[in-house]
């Protein structure tokens, strides 16, 4: 059996993501071109992502679309927050499993606000006597 490629996305990871993204209706008068399918457009997020190709390199042949179809998919799925939604479904699916392992798990800095602060700096010192001759 063929292993899948990382960025196919299965029939059963499609039936979680596929009620989280928003619904389109197309316009009754003046429709203008179809849209490309969000399963489609979605492989072709994730085949830019696994490759790190430039989204304008997105191959044709693979029949995910454009890679500025694809990258303002991701854009708007972003901003309508499916990916915040998809990540609370798969961990509450992982809880459920009883599948997550919090033993290995990290928390970055980066992440966690800093209620207290750090320190203030303080006013940088001149490298000169008195105060520098004006430029303007």
């Amino acid at each position: 059996m063929a292993r899948a490629k990382p960025w196919e996305v299965s029939d059963e990871l499609w039936a979680v993501i596929e009620p989280l993204l928003p619904q389109r209706q197309r316009r009754f008068r003046h429709p203008g071109r179809k849209r490309l399918d969000d399963r489609l457009a979605l492989q072709g997020i994730l085949f830019v992502l696994h490759t790190g190709i430039a989204w304008e390199h997105l191959p044709q042949e693979l029949g995910y679309g454009s890679g500025m179809t694809c990258w303002r998919r991701l854009a708007e799925w972003n901003e309508a927050g499916v990916w915040q939604r998809l990540h609370e479904v798969l961990l509450d699916r992982l809880r459920a499993a009883d599948a997550l392992d919090f033993s290995r798990a990290v928390a970055d800095s980066s992440q966690i606000r800093a209620l207290k602060g750090g320190r203030r700096p303080g006013r940088p010192r001149s490298i000169e006597d008195g105060p520098a001759p004006s430029t303007t």
